[in-house]
């Protein structure tokens, strides 16, 4: 597939088609009584917690008023329009999907406090519990929690609770990265309402509501923020990696006005709280990698709360090697990044995980294949991703969700991949906010809040080095201002502006997408590591695991054979090539083939290796 070829295959639809029915061995074998059942919080680990997947009812339909009778049962946290939610239908624009199960809590009314968190829940979602409005929450990728105690009924009696769910995908600003009602090509199936692990725990009533752990830019000091909403008195333990032998103590107690360094978000949403900071001093401290990825164990406890995290020690940096060459840096040495595109997404589960074991495979796979980093691509992942890649050992960029309005395609897509140094470098500020699909101030602000949700949301991953602002122009603007916001955190994260093209010469990479052209290194006035964020795409059709018969991508290759010996030559020579002229990293696309795109390594249903169906085993 040539250039022009590529490019027009971008703005095909096929919505009218049926997709095949690919499934996963993970997604074959599960049970419905034992969906997800693993703690779906791993750094903020407490002993009360009751996981709610499982068989709900579920109803769809055109208002606002809860029905007297449900359609049917839905396996949650699988959107309906997977195959594992056992419904298959799509909620459109202005449809209302309802979700009712029952719930009996056992807690003393007078001196405990029952929480309900929800992973994700796509798009916007309104919980009631006993015909109590609860709360609201709007935006379809980041958790919220909402404190049930007072709606629920004395005793350990049932109670109804419903999620009411509405999901405008692409036809709004929202925020929805590649889901789109008319799938094809680049974009996917549109999925919505609960798709993450939904739970609830019993905490004290006063309690911890938040913590930061900071590890220090000299690698040898962790400094630790305790939130709480009541003066408590506190104290942290830190163990080894096996949990087995004590390296650090110290004890305090929370103050009201505290100090709350490194936390912008936190500063404001929890300012009426309280707050206990620690600065521990870590001997020898083991140093994280992804060849040596060693977590230490943290064990709080703030009144009657008692809570379990860990941490690592590790730094990310930009700096100047010997011969002035900006590169990344991991703990204070030069790291070349090799990265693959990790799109998330399953063919049985679209954005959730038929099981934990398919996250640990992927990671692990991708170890195998050679790749120290995932660039998790305009999607935020469920927590226990992160976990598992801060456990094995994988570097990742954490994309922000793309939104705004529809895409003018000619001008984010097709223009800067014919002409980049033409048509890349268009500004995007107020004067092009429509031609960048921003014009809704609405749109922009809701954003703008998104980021710095999503940045406090994640800000204790050890794992993830880079925030990826804007991809491709896709709703981008004032990405310089958006640079400053997240610098704002103080979190020694590197920034990486704009990822592709309309590179506004902030952040900490020049970062360039290149599927058509030769592969070079740019030099950088502004002394910006230099990194091709995507490449490759090469394509290789293997039927009976492709969700349709067509072919997108951006070079084709007929068998395995053949696309295993350009992968290898280009990885093992261009590459390697470039790494010696100042390549600072690289991100492959992509990790497997998804619906219609089959650039993947793995295919959708991670049956085949298509490397190792060439006979390679590497």
């Amino acid at each position: 597939m040539d250039l022009i070829d590529a490019i027009k295959a971008i703005d095909k639809s096929h919505e009218d088609d049926v997709l095949h029915r690919l499934t996963t061995v993970w997604g074959d074998s599960l049970k419905k009584e034992n969906v997800l059942q693993e703690y779906p919080r791993p750094q903020f680990e407490r002993k009360s917690y009751e996981n709610l997947n499982g068989v709900w009812d579920y109803a769809i339909t055109k208002n606002d008023v809860i029905p007297a009778k449900f359609q049917g049962k839905i396996l949650v946290p699988f959107s309906p329009e997977a195959i594992l939610s056992g419904v298959e239908k799509q909620l459109k624009p202005g449809q209302y999907l309802y979700y009712k199960r029952s719930i009996s809590p056992s807690f003393d009314e007078n001196k405990e406090r029952v929480l309900l968190h929800f992973g994700a829940v796509d798009q916007s979602a309104v919980v009631f519990v006993n015909d109590h409005h609860i709360g609201s929450h709007n935006g379809g990728y980041l958790p919220f929690t909402m404190d049930i105690t007072n709606a629920l009924k004395k005793g350990d009696s049932e109670n109804t609770l419903i999620v009411r769910v509405q999901d405008d995908s692409d036809s709004s600003f929202h925020s929805r990265g590649k889901q789109t009602l008319k799938r094809g090509g680049m974009y996917y199936t549109a999925q919505s309402g609960i798709w993450q692990t939904v739970w609830y725990e019993v905490v004290p009533k006063a309690h911890i509501t938040a913590y930061r752990i900071f590890p220090s830019t000299d690698l040898k000091h962790v400094e630790i923020s305790i939130y709480s909403n009541a003066a408590l008195p506190v104290s942290l333990k830190v163990l080894d990696m096996d949990g087995k032998n004590v390296i650090a103590e110290t004890e305090g107690e929370t103050s009201k006005g505290g100090e709350m360094r490194y936390s912008p978000s936190l500063e404001q949403k929890y300012s009426s709280q309280y707050v206990y900071t620690a600065k521990i001093l870590i001997p020898k401290p083991n140093l994280w990698t992804p060849e040596s990825p060693y977590l230490y164990n943290l064990e709080i406890s703030a009144g009657d709360d008692k809570a379990h995290s860990y941490f690592a020690m590790r730094s990310f940096t930009r700096q100047l090697d010997k011969n002035g060459t900006p590169l990344f840096y991991l703990n204070n040495s030069p790291y070349f990044l090799n990265g693959i595109l990790d799109q998330g997404y399953w063919p049985d589960g679209l954005y959730t995980a038929p099981s934990d074991e398919a996250f640990i495979f992927d990671i692990k796979e991708m170890k195998r294949l050679g790749f120290n980093m995932l660039r998790k691509h305009i999607k935020i992942e469920a927590e226990r991703w992160y976990y598992h890649c801060d456990r094995l050992g994988m570097i990742v960029w954490q994309d922000m969700v793309s939104g705004g309005s529809s895409y003018a395609k000619p001008v984010v897509s097709y223009l800067p991949t014919l002409f980049p140094n033409v048509f890349g470098h268009m500004p995007d500020g107020p004067i092009n906010y429509r031609m960048f699909s921003r014009h809704s101030a609405q749109g922009r602000r809701e954003w703008t809040h998104e980021l710095k949700e999503t940045i406090q949301h994640l800000i204790n991953v050890p794992s993830i080095s880079v925030w990826v602002l804007f991809n491709e122009g896709w709703g981008q603007f004032n990405a310089s201002a958006a640079t400053i916001i997240a610098r704002n955190f103080h979190d020694n994260r590197l920034i990486d502006q704009a990822s592709g093209w309309f590179d506004e010469n902030g952040g900490d990479f020049r970062s360039v997408h290149n599927y058509f052209r030769k592969l070079e290194v740019i030099k950088d006035k502004k002394k910006r590591a230099f990194v091709i964020s995507e490449f490759g795409g090469f394509t290789c059709y293997i039927k009976g695991h492709s969700s349709v018969d067509r072919i997108y991508g951006y070079k084709k290759y007929d068998t395995p054979k053949e696309f295993a010996a350009a992968y290898r030559d280009l990885m093992d020579k261009t590459i390697a090539s470039l790494k010696k002229k100042g390549l600072a990293g690289c991100v492959y696309t992509q990790l497997s083939d998804v619906e219609e795109e089959v650039n993947g390594i793995l295919t959708y249903d991670r049956r085949h290796n298509k490397l190792e169906m060439a006979g390679e085993n590497k």
